[in-house]
């Protein structure tokens, strides 16, 4: 055969195939993976041809492609996987210890000591929740399933909600500054979404960056238009920074910006829902010499409506 192709335990493939032959019902042969010449690794297809239904093979397609992206995907998922199983141990872990204490020893403890224990499940239990959403999101964003119910949003009071909600969780109030240029266009967007969006952003500016975190909401040019306006959002802070060599891995899975914990999935997540919105998103360097975020959205108001 011009291509000699054998099978990790040294068997000709041909052989073992026998195109030519066997049953007459076969139509082609699953990928596998097979050796080349020089032991390279390829995973191999193949396709019978045939004049007419269980009539003899007249052609054998043959399709070969390199394993290396099946590979790069089966290290992601390993490495997925592992993450999730790290970060689920400790609150599941933490459920389980204090749920056996309190069913054993109710009658022991006074009603702050329940209400602690309590309080501590209620928050693993809110870590494993959000762990599971990630792993959604991420499913949806991988399979361009992400689904977007689009409505009205007023994006100043959103980022306020947010920022109250820090400072109600001890955050000091002037840690943060908004800046907002208007008049902004509308803004057709998935609310929850945008929250989420706004979150995560937030979140690692308070817990990542060092001294005041701005907010600043503007007008600015729709992504992929020259005409049409859209609604930009800058996040920064007055912290160390990403180090320039890190920048181009920011949105990827897995990167962190410190060694505090977390999934490292964040910023993937926060790049698909922009992406899926029609929008961008870009990391940099912000006045105060902190990292600086910035994501524009297309107004995206319904056909129906314009």
């Amino acid at each position: 055969m011009a291509l000699p192709l054998e099978d990790l335990k040294g068997k000709r493939w041909w052989t073992l195939t026998d195109p030519y032959g066997g049953l007459a019902t076969r139509n082609g042969q699953p990928e596998r993976n097979l050796l080349l010449p020089g032991g390279r690794e390829v995973l191999v297809s193949a396709r019978y041809v045939r004049e007419h239904p269980l009539g003899p093979v007249r052609r054998v397609v043959v399709s070969l492609r390199g394993t290396e992206a099946r590979r790069r995907t089966e290290r992601s998922h390993a490495e997925l996987i592992a993450t999730v199983a790290h970060e689920l141990r400790s609150p599941l872990t933490s459920v389980k210890g204090f749920t056996a204490t309190l069913l054993a020893k109710w009658e022991r403890f006074t009603d702050d000591q329940k209400r602690l224990m309590l309080e501590t499940v209620d928050a693993d239990a809110g870590r494993v929740t959000r762990l599971i959403a990630e792993l959604l999101d991420i499913s949806r964003i991988d399979s361009g399933r992400l689904e977007l119910r689009r409505q009205p949003v007023d994006i100043s009071a959103a980022v306020a909600r947010h920022i109250q909600a820090l400072i109600a969780g001890g955050q000091d109030p002037d840690r943060f500054r908004v800046r907002a240029r208007g008049p902004l266009p509308d803004l057709w967007a998935d609310p929850d979404k945008i929250d989420q969006i706004l979150g995560n952003l937030l979140e690692n500016a308070v817990r990542h960056g060092e001294g005041t975190v701005t907010m600043e909401i503007a007008p600015a040019p729709a992504p992929g238009t020259s005409d049409e306006m859209g609604t930009a959002v800058t996040v920064s802070d007055e912290g160390p920074g990403i180090p320039e060599e890190s920048m181009g891995r920011v949105f990827t899975r897995f990167w962190r910006g410190s060694k505090r914990g977390g999934t490292g999935l964040g910023l993937y997540i926060v790049k698909g829902i922009v992406e899926a919105h029609g929008g961008t998103i870009t990391v940099g360097r912000g006045p105060g010499g902190g990292a600086e975020f910035r994501f524009i959205l297309p107004v995206s108001m319904p056909a129906y409506l314009v």
